[in-house]
């Protein structure tokens, strides 16, 4: 039942509840990785199933991929969408300008390729995450296996020269052994406190032998949705500068919590 989640779930459902409005039949939607987006991809495939939303997903990850089957959402290649209408995922950081910092979860590239080829982006997230500056998250990094210690030591002597609060630069692990990618990547995972120049850090980063793709998604999310614990949805526009505010209750058929506590 709705009583029984935490209010930080109850901030996820609200931010992925509003955030499904947006989808139409016909479109083709890129599904995003993370547990406020597994949210999204449960209330996706509740409005296909009683809906008949005809929609066609592309997923960021093996695993996105998966839950997405299992909620009857068809799923297909980026290459076979071309090109996608809204991308909904959620953020590990958001500042005023709607810049992010995400990869937490590791998929961070394919986030990054989805996100770009949609004509919109929607970011769900909850109200822990938004900040004055970027760079309180660390920032994840991607880089190929092959000299991944070279680039380490490399963008290690290039925030000498950035304007951040830390250098701390670290191998991201699971358990005993190095993180892998559904793309066979490593992840270095950057400590800095602050990034004072954003759009300098992610150009710069870039530009480092062996980095794939860096987790600062500048100039590319459209619209924030803010969930809070009480029900409260702020749905911030980027181009309009409006916020939109409303209020969800919970009081939902226990059979949709059951669904979503999969």
């Amino acid at each position: 039942m709705t009583t029984e989640l935490s209010p930080a779930d109850k901030a996820k459902f609200v931010a992925a509840k509003r955030a499904v409005e947006f989808v139409e039949s016909g479109m083709r939607v890129g599904l995003g990785t993370g547990s406020t987006a597994a949210w999204m991809v449960r209330l996706l495939g509740q409005r296909v199933r009683e809906e008949g939303l005809k929609i066609v997903g592309v997923a960021t990850s093996s695993q996105t991929a998966a839950l997405a089957g299992r909620e009857g959402i068809e799923v297909v290649s980026l290459d076979e969408a071309r090109w996608l209408d809204l991308t909904i995922d959620g953020a590990d950081e958001f500042d005023p300008d709607l810049n992010l910092i995400k990869g937490g979860g590791g998929a961070l590239l394919r986030e990054k390729i989805v996100a770009t080829a949609s004509d919109q982006m929607i970011v769900i997230t909850d109200a822990s995450k938004e900040v004055a500056h970027l760079g309180a998250f660390p920032l994840p990094v991607e880089v190929i296996p092959f000299g991944w210690q070279t680039s380490k030591a490399l963008i290690e002597e290039m925030l000498v020269s950035l304007d951040v609060m830390g250098r701390e630069v670290s191998l991201r692990m699971n358990g005993e052994a190095p993180f892998v990618t559904d793309e066979g990547n490593r992840i270095l995972d950057l400590r800095l406190g602050r990034i004072g120049n954003p759009h300098q850090m992610a150009m710069v980063l870039n530009q480092v032998p062996g980095v794939v793709e860096n987790g600062l998604f500048m100039d590319i999310c459209d619209r924030v949705i803010v969930g809070h614990g009480d029900g409260r949805v702020e749905t911030r526009d980027i181009h309009s500068g409006e916020v939109e505010t409303r209020l969800f209750d919970f009081e939902e058929p226990d059979n949709l919590f059951a669904d979503l506590g999969r």
